[in-house]
């Protein structure tokens, strides 16, 4: 079953991380292929299959969109001048004691030939905390201390994610929450309706610069709105289908896998489609 039931806050240390890239980065300008944040979003509401105290909220313009990320292939880093780092710039928050314990276990099974920084980590730890007291992933020499870095033997990249990679594992098993999840946001609220009876409303859309925070706007990019990531042949309801499973449960994404392929299969032009996403054939960008 998904953990929609404990009905959390989505992280509030994302907008820790996000408030400190604020500070750090005052003169950030928008780069030019991001088409903005205010468009036009087709939404779907429909019952959780499996939970009939639930009901999703999807993002259909999200996704149904064309994104996939392009780590190393033209991502241009949540930084300036660190392109290579991506989006794992100030290391990751742990969402709870679980995710921490999870990933443990995981990085015990890291060995220096997938993990650039694994003598340091054994020697001076791989878990901080921030100013706020929040326990996350450790920044090393600019980036988080999983991060490879360009020219690794090992690969470059998250050496958790090399990890899942070569075990056959899919990436969410072995890496962070937050780093998993990222680009989707799932966000939670308790709907009163008129007939005195509540359910919980679960959203699935873009994790873009908003929901990051303030700071989110200060990023030196961000790639959800962005053309040049917005290319790929799959969907992102496709290509995520391992996180959104893990997101929404296999009844759920079901039956999302069913309304987006009805709004696909439409011989009329899409209502809503994402700004960033290419035109398609017959349609006129």
């Amino acid at each position: 079953m998904p953990k929609t039931k404990k009905a959390k806050d989505e992280k509030a240390a994302k907008h820790d991380k996000a408030d400190k890239v604020s500070k750090r980065r005052k003169d950030a300008a928008p780069v030019d292929d991001e088409q903005g944040l205010d468009f036009a979003r087709a939404w779907v509401e429909f019952p959780d299959p499996a939970d009939d105290e639930q009901v999703f909220r999807c993002d259909l313009t999200w996704l149904t969109s064309r994104w996939n990320c392009i780590f190393g292939s033209g991502c241009q880093g949540i930084q300036a001048g660190r392109a290579a780092d991506g989006c794992c710039s100030l290391g990751a928050h742990f969402s709870d004691e679980d995710d921490e314990k999870r990933v443990a276990g995981h990085v015990a099974r890291l060995t220096p030939d997938i993990w650039q920084h694994h003598d340091e980590g054994q020697r001076g730890g791989w878990i901080a905390e921030d100013d706020e007291g929040s326990r996350q992933t450790r920044p090393f020499q600019g980036s988080c201390i999983f991060q490879n870095r360009p020219g690794f033997e090992g690969g470059a990249g998250c050496s958790l994610h090399i990890l899942a990679l070569k075990e056959g594992r899919e990436p969410l098993e072995t890496k962070p929450d937050v780093c998993w999840q990222l680009p989707i946001r799932r966000t939670y609220e308790w709907i009163d309706r008129p007939d005195d009876t509540r359910v919980l409303q679960v959203s699935i859309g873009e994790y873009d610069r908003r929901g990051w925070g303030p700071g989110g706007h200060d990023l030196h990019w961000w790639c959800t709105s962005a053309t040049s990531a917005h290319g790929a042949g799959d969907p992102v309801y496709v290509s995520y289908r391992a996180e959104l499973t893990e997101l929404m449960g296999k009844a759920g994404y079901d039956r999302l896998v069913e309304l987006c392929e009805q709004r696909l299969a439409s011989r009329l032009p899409l209502v809503a489609p994402h700004p960033a996403d290419p035109a398609r054939p017959g349609e006129t960008g």
